[in-house]
């Protein structure tokens, strides 16, 4: 059995909790503890430093844990639901009880998990009035998003090249694990780099107010096609994976598509938001965005792969995830 830290294996216990639970279900991430519990989802940090994100103190956790209620309410206001605490008294753990806080941690409203869109993927059941739905919400979320000077600013060339080029200098140490040979790896580089030094490219992006305070995270596994659509889980720990172009957001969920095979599906669900949205510009950015969106994948598949935390059988998954991931990014290249 795995070894947690106390106050995990504490709110492993159906007893640690004031409303009725009979079972409990523990999932993780590279960075996150999700304990699943009756009606509600508790989501805690792991305390990790990767550069790119900083959850190493508590009070720093705090504060994600604070704009991630603040950022995820702007699309799930009925999902989001409270901060929560983790405290200790006397050798005696609580849920927001006395004590010194431990740990903070986010409440959310448990969703069905059979209309999770990964779930729906995985039965065969996607459909495109699915995706015409998704569409329905992102076009106002976009719409009316902010996208101010100093946002817009993150969608030129030298912005983005942060962005995708440290990737490359975050798994260069690990090139030959997950699939992520040094044909692939010097392929992807050299067509980001290629499409980087373009910078016009990226400025007719922003001109067009195509760069917004965006989602930064959308794929299946945060959308969930319930009575309405849930978008949920979106970057709080760092602006500039947030501040993006819309079509590093769309793009996103089109490679995701890819990824599980559905490309018919993807097509259609880039030409109806473009259609929808007059977002034209959108068709030249797209494979730059999936290639990195498909990158970044295979990159967090190989981090939570080497998590001693995480179960072997989470492990293996995770790295035959990546191989993949490397492969489509590969392929965008192409």
């Amino acid at each position: 059995m795995e070894k947690y830290p106390p106050y995990i294996e504490f709110l492993l216990k159906p007893t640690s909790y004031a409303h009725s639970v009979t079972a409990t279900q523990l999932i993780q991430t590279h960075i996150s503890f999700v304990v699943i519990a009756g009606e509600y989802v508790y989501k805690w940090k792991k305390p990790v430093d990767f550069g790119f994100l900083d959850f190493s103190t508590l009070n720093k956790r705090k504060f994600f844990c604070e704009r991630e209620l603040d950022l995820n309410r702007r699309l799930c206001p009925d999902l989001y639901l409270d901060m929560v605490s983790v405290n200790l008294a006397d050798g005696n753990y609580s849920l927001k009880g006395a004590g010194h806080v431990v740990e903070y941690g986010i409440k959310m409203a448990r969703m069905p998990e059979e209309r999770m869109m990964s779930k729906i993927i995985e039965s065969g059941d996607l459909k495109r009035e699915h995706l015409d739905a998704i569409i329905e919400v992102l076009i106002p979320f976009y719409d009316t998003a902010d996208g101010g000077e100093t946002i817009r600013e993150f969608g030129r060339a030298e912005a983005v090249s942060h962005n995708v080029l440290e990737n490359f200098d975050q798994t260069e140490g690990v090139v030959g694990k997950g699939g992520l040979t040094r044909e692939i790896f010097d392929k992807i580089k050299a067509f980001s780099k290629k499409v980087l030094a373009d910078s016009q490219r990226f400025d007719r992006r922003v001109t067009a107010g195509r760069v917004r305070d965006c989602h930064g995270d959308l794929h299946s596994a945060n959308i969930c096609l319930a009575d309405k659509v849930f978008i949920f889980d979106c970057i709080e720990f760092n602006e500039r994976f947030r501040y993006s172009d819309v079509a590093a957001d769309i793009a996103f969920l089109a490679m995701d598509l890819d990824y599980h095979g559905l490309m018919e599906l993807s097509s259609y669900f880039i030409t109806q938001f473009i259609a929808r949205s007059g977002d034209e510009g959108l068709w030249e950015m797209l494979n730059f965005y999936k290639c990195y969106r498909a990158y970044v994948r295979g990159k967090i598949g190989l981090f939570t792969a080497e998590d001693p935390l995480v179960p072997i059988d989470k492990a293996k998954t995770s790295m035959e995830q990546a191989k993949r991931y490397f492969q489509l990014a590969a392929s965008y290249a192409d």
